[in-house]
């Protein structure tokens, strides 16, 4: 029934996204040829062979773009996973608990808020190895920051509710306050939240695979892929201009999606209020 009231926005939005993660995860089923075998000349044009042409090596572009698309949604997925879970809790334990936790907490986020996120994450990166592992946890903690400052602005304003005072009262501990009480009136802004935080990873991780120090050869994501085929756009050579329009339409579709959800939500949240 929510489907058939869907904005149109929200359902191109939706179909996008879907299309992408059924790529994402059946991508060795899916692309003709493996990723990093060389078939072909440099910057061939699309063909019946080729549909999108080859890279800057001779590799079939299409297949890339598949395996591509499975690298970048996995490290997003992850590291904005990590990032809520990290963010999220710490925030809602900085609310409840407060005192010195709290300030602890939230002068040592001013820290790492204070840096550059860009900066910060080549400053590490240039010295840990450009793992898989490594970019999700460095993208998870430096995105959980954000995450924990808006998770403790929620929880703060719930904290001093009526429900949460008389929880307190019956006796119950800090994980039933968090999780039983906060944690489902502060889902409305998480749920928006959640969405902006997997497409700015998406960019940072494009970010750092364009200046090197993301996923490495022979792997590569979007990202990593508009480094590769850059020099040819010089030469009219659409190569790098396919995976920097894949970033901007899984970007576009997943903000669509997020903007609906929380609409939804609050629409729902108004309904049983003033009933």
């Amino acid at each position: 029934m929510m489907f058939k009231r869907m904005p149109i926005g929200a359902a191109i939005g939706l179909f996008v996204t879907i299309v992408l993660l059924i790529v994402a995860v059946f991508a060795p089923w899916i692309a003709p040829y493996p990723g990093s075998r060389v078939l072909g000349g440099v910057w061939e044009p699309s063909s019946a062979q080729y549909w999108l042409g080859t890279d800057n090596l001779g590799r079939d572009l299409l297949s890339r773009m598949i395996y591509g698309a499975r690298i970048t949604v996995f490290i997003a997925v992850a590291s904005t996973a990590l990032a809520f879970t990290l963010g999220s809790i710490l925030g809602f334990m900085a609310a409840v608990i407060g005192g010195w936790f709290d300030t602890l907490m939230s002068r040592f986020v001013d820290l790492l808020m204070s840096i550059p996120t860009l900066i910060f994450g080549l400053v590490v990166l240039s010295v840990l190895p450009s793992t898989i592992p490594i970019l999700i946890l460095v993208m998870g903690i430096l995105d959980s920051t954000r995450v924990y400052r808006l998770s403790r602005a929620v929880a703060v304003d719930i904290n001093v509710m009526d429900f949460v005072e008389a929880a307190k009262l019956r006796g119950e501990g800090t994980r039933w306050i968090i999780f039983r009480e906060i944690l489902p009136n502060a889902l409305s802004p998480l749920v928006s939240e959640l969405g902006l935080r997997f497409i700015y990873a998406v960019l940072f991780l494009s970010a750092l695979s364009f200046l090197g120090l993301g996923v490495q050869p022979p792997d590569a994501d979007w990202g990593g892929m508009v480094r590769e085929n850059r020099e040819g756009i010089v030469f009219g050579i659409p190569a790098a201009l396919i995976p920097a329009g894949a970033i901007a339409a899984l970007a576009i579709s997943v903000n669509l999606v997020a903007d609906w959800i929380l609409n939804r939500t609050t629409d729902l949240k108004g309904g049983r209020g003033n009933a």
